[in-house]
C-alpha cells in the first residue's frame, strides 16, 4: 500500500497527486486499518469477564428461586453481589467506620476512668456494682490471712454502716474474720520441754474444743450448762469447777461463768443467723517449770437481736478471750491425762452491761434507755487485738469505741 499507483498517459499532468499528500494518506489509513481490527482479550480480562459472568448467572438463579416462593432459612445465606473489580468499600464508608471506632474508644476511656476513680475511692461500692449487692454487704472485704503473730496496730476503720438482718457484721472489721469453728487454727505440734509431741497435738486439739463448746456451741449461746466443755478440764481442778458450777447456778461478781463461756438470756436476745465470727491465734512454748503451755488468744463477735417478734435492730457484743493450758508430764505433776489444766483464763467484752452478774451477757439496743452504772472509763477499741487483754481495763464502766 505504500506505492504509488501508475499515472495514466491520458491524464494530465495537473491531475497527478503530490507525493507528500499521498505518503500522508498512506500513513493515515494504515492507522485506521489498525485501530478497527479485532484484538484478542488478555488472559486476566478473560479471567474476570468469565467470573463476572458466573456470579451474574449465580444471582439471576436465586432471583428466580426467590420469585418462585423459596425463602432463605436460618442455615442459608443469600449469594452476595459481586463486587466490582479491584474495589473495596468506598472512602465515606471507611471514614464512617475510623469515626464509629473513635467514639466507642472514647466512651470506653470515660467508663474506665470512673470505673478506677470508683475502686480507689469505695472498694465495697465498686464490688457491689458488680455483684449487685447495696455496698456495704458482708462479702464486700476479702477474709483475712491466719493470724500468726500479735497484731502491730488496730484495724482500721469501716464505713459506719449499721448492721441488718441480713448483714449483721456491716460496718465492723469482723467482716473479713472466720465464721465460727473455721478461725480456731491449731499450730502443728513438736516435742518440747520433755513433752513427746503426741501429747502436744492432743492438747492442742483439747484446747480448740474447749473454745469451741465455750463460745461457740449454740446450746452453750442460749444459756444452756456447756456439759462439754466442763468435761475436758481437769476433775483434779476443784476449785475452777466448784467457782463455774455456782456461777451457772447462782451467779454473782465472785461466780461468774461468763469468765470462761459465752452465753446470753434467750429470754431476751437471740443470736442473727448461724455465724459468729472469730479471729485469733494459738501457740505453744516451754513452760516456765518444765513442760509446755499452749496459749490462746481469741476475739468472737456475736450478731444479737431481741427476741421480741418483728425486732429488727441488730447490736453486736464482742467479746475477747485468753487462756493458758498447762501441759505437763503426769510422772512428775498430779494430772489427769488427756483433761486440760487451765491455768489462766482472762476476758474482755463490749457492748455487755457493765455491773451485771447475771451469768449472761446482755448487749444494749439503741432503742432502749440505758440501765446501770454510766460507762466512765476511756473508750477501748474492742477489735484492737494488738494489746494485752486487761490493758485498757478500768474499775469503772468503760466504752467501746465501735462494735
Amino acid at each position: 500500500m505504500s506505492e504509488k499507483p501508475p499515472v495514466s498517459k491520458e491524464s494530465s499532468s495537473d491531475d497527478s497527486v503530490p507525493d507528500e499528500v499521498w505518503e500522508r494518506f498512506i500513513r493515515d489509513t494504515e492507522l485506521d486499518i489498525r485501530a478497527s481490527a479485532p484484538k484478542e482479550p488478555s488472559a486476566r480480562a478473560r479471567m474476570v469477564t468469565d467470573r463476572l459472568r458466573k456470579e451474574r448467572e449465580a444471582a439471576e438463579a436465586a432471583g428466580a428461586r426467590g420469585r418462585t416462593g423459596k425463602r432463605w432459612g436460618r442455615g442459608e445465606r443469600r449469594p452476595a453481589e459481586p463486587a466490582g473489580w479491584r474495589t473495596g468499600p468506598a472512602w465515606q464508608e471507611m471514614n464512617g467506620r475510623a469515626a464509629r471506632k473513635r467514639r466507642t474508644r472514647g466512651v470506653l476511656g470515660v467508663f474506665l476512668a470512673a470505673a478506677v476513680l470508683l475502686v480507689a475511692l469505695n472498694p465495697s461500692r465498686a464490688l457491689s456494682v458488680v455483684t449487685g449487692g447495696d455496698g456495704s454487704g458482708d462479702t464486700a472485704a476479702a477474709p483475712l490471712p491466719a493470724e500468726t503473730a500479735a497484731p502491730t496496730a488496730a484495724p482500721p476503720s469501716f464505713d459506719p454502716d449499721r448492721p441488718t438482718l441480713k448483714e449483721p457484721f456491716r460496718g465492723s472489721p469482723a467482716m473479713q474474720y472466720a465464721d465460727g469453728a473455721a478461725g480456731i487454727q491449731p499450730p502443728d505440734a513438736t516435742a518440747l520441754g520433755g513433752i513427746s509431741k503426741e501429747r502436744v497435738a492432743a492438747a492442742l486439739a483439747a484446747t480448740r474444743t474447749f473454745l469451741i463448746e465455750s463460745n461457740l456451741s449454740p446450746a452453750t449461746l442460749r444459756g444452756e450448762r456447756p456439759e462439754t466443755a466442763l468435761g475436758l478440764i481437769d476433775p483434779l481442778d476443784k476449785e475452777l469447777l466448784d467457782q463455774f458450777d455456782t456461777g451457772l447456778v447462782k451467779p454473782d461478781k465472785e461466780h461468774d461463768p461468763l469468765e470462761l463461756v459465752s452465753r446470753f438470756d434467750p429470754k431476751k436476745v437471740k443470736l442473727v443467723g448461724d455465724v459468729v465470727k472469730t479471729r485469733g491465734r494459738m501457740t505453744f512454748d516451754k513452760g516456765s517449770d518444765g513442760g509446755v503451755v499452749v496459749h490462746a488468744d481469741y476475739t468472737f463477735v456475736y450478731p444479737l437481736v431481741k427476741a421480741a417478734p418483728g425486732s429488727t435492730e441488730v447490736a453486736r457484743t464482742i467479746v475477747r478471750r485468753v487462756l493458758d493450758v498447762d501441759v505437763t508430764d503426769p510422772s512428775v505433776t498430779r494430772i489427769t491425762p488427756d483433761k486440760l489444766w487451765i491455768a489462766r483464763h482472762d476476758v474482755d467484752s463490749a457492748n455487755s452491761r457493765c455491773g451485771v452478774y447475771d451469768g449472761y451477757l446482755n448487749p444494749e439496743f439503741a432503742d432502749e434507755t440505758p440501765s446501770g452504772p454510766t460507762p466512765s472509763g476511756p473508750a477501748v477499741d474492742p477489735y484492737d487485738r494488738s494489746k494485752p487483754v486487761g490493758a485498757d481495763r478500768s474499775e469503772g464502766c468503760g466504752t467501746a469505741s465501735r462494735t
